[in-house]
């Protein structure tokens, strides 16, 4: 004997909603991955934080050019205290950081996306003066890749219909 219940109805509704959403892989033939895999020529860093956000980038999508799609970005990063103790020394730092970037047809010059994307870390200030400047460029490092990896998302879920 068969039984239906509401788990069986919620199961095949949401089949059938995957099934109707035009899902695409993004590493599959027609996904975004596919199309911006090596085909990204990303601008020559000037700075050392630009450089940790080339050097994630070009690890994750490739590294290309000339290619097709161009992409542009400036990053910017900040610092405020977190922790203190009660002499007024602070204990933790947070190092705030973002990055504008713009996506366009090399062939065309037209945009294809553009955005900004935030993030943070933090570090701890306890150590001295030097164990202290090794943490904040460590936590500047990882939010570089941070940054990166989060404008690699983005580029990701483009309708690959609008990439050359």
């Amino acid at each position: 004997m068969l039984y239906f219940n509401k788990r069986h109805l919620l199961i095949a509704g949401a089949a059938l909603l995957v099934s109707a959403c035009n899902f695409t892989p993004v590493y599959g033939p027609d996904g975004a991955g596919s199309k911006i895999e090596n085909r990204i020529a990303v601008q020559a860093p000037t700075t050392k934080d630009a450089y940790h956000v080339t050097r994630r980038l070009e690890t994750r999508l490739g590294r290309s050019d000339p290619a097709p799609i161009s992409l542009s970005f400036s990053v910017a990063n900040s610092s405020a205290g977190l922790g203190a103790t009660a002499t007024g020394s602070t204990t933790r730092l947070q190092r705030v950081g973002s990055l504008s970037y713009t996506l366009k047809n090399s062939a065309t010059d037209k945009t294809i996306s553009k955005g900004r994307v935030t993030n943070f870390t933090g570090y701890s200030a306890t150590g001295n003066t030097a164990a202290t400047l090794a943490a904040e460029r460590a936590a500047i490092e990882r939010l570089m890749i941070a940054l990166a990896d989060q404008l690699v998302d983005r580029l990701l879920l483009l309708d690959p219909a609008t990439l050359p």
